[in-house]
């Protein structure tokens, strides 16, 4: 079990610094998700193994305690057969009251050494979770640098006028030349679907206009 507890550890520690070493130029926060669901995933196992680790204890203290229950018992009910003078049933629950001791006695020895582990397991489970923990952490920190980064950059390329390349200017100019010769177009189609009404709008207005100066003229005579 010990043994396996540290394959765990030196993949999910040891093996992610190693590869992240050597790839984190490429995608380090892909990389980094990569890790953390295989940790993930290697931690769960580990809490099912110290699940089952802790109901093979419970196992354990239930046999201890039915042998510790039985030897007592038979321990009585020696007693009473000797004071009854009962040799046969006396010499048969001394022996039971032995083999139940011996049980016991094994078992809680056993139960010792589970418990011992129970703990153990317990505590290093404990430390991956917290190393898994500490991973998310360190991953929201990456993903925010990585996000101020790509932002800078592209701001940076925006307001920057020296980064940005003749082609980009080139695609500046053509768009300025479209929408000035669209605006021409549309200008150009405007007058010629208005210039017949504009046009006797204007005749109108300055035959208005005569008359008003003949009407004034023929006042003043």
């Amino acid at each position: 079990m010990t043994n396996l507890l540290a394959r765990i550890k030196d993949i999910v520690v040891a093996d992610l610094n190693e590869a992240m070493a050597q790839q984190e130029q490429k995608n380090p926060i892909s990389l980094l998700n990569q890790y953390l669901r295989q940790s993930e995933q290697e931690t769960e196992k580990v809490g099912k193994l110290v699940e089952r680790q802790v109901q093979l204890k419970e196992a354990f203290t239930k046999e201890y305690n039915e042998a510790a229950d039985l030897a007592e018992k038979r321990k009585y009910q020696a007693d009473i057969a000797l004071k009854a003078g009962e040799t046969e049933l006396y010499q048969f629950t001394l022996a039971e009251h032995q083999q139940y001791s011996e049980r016991a006695e094994r078992l809680r020895s056993s139960l010792e050494q589970i418990n011992e582990q129970v703990d153990l397991l317990n505590r290093k489970y404990h430390e991956m979770q917290q190393k898994l923990k500490d991973m998310h952490i360190r991953r929201m920190e990456l993903m925010g640098r990585e996000n101020v980064t790509r932002a800078n950059l592209r701001m940076n390329k925006l307001l920057d006028a020296n980064s940005v390349d003749h082609r980009s200017y080139s695609k500046f100019k053509e768009i300025e030349t479209y929408l000035d010769g669209l605006e021409q177009n549309i200008n150009n189609s405007y007058y010629r679907n208005t210039i017949d009404e504009r046009i006797s709008r204007l005749e109108k207005e300055m035959a208005e206009q005569e008359n008003k100066l003949t009407l004034s003229k023929d006042k003043q005579d």
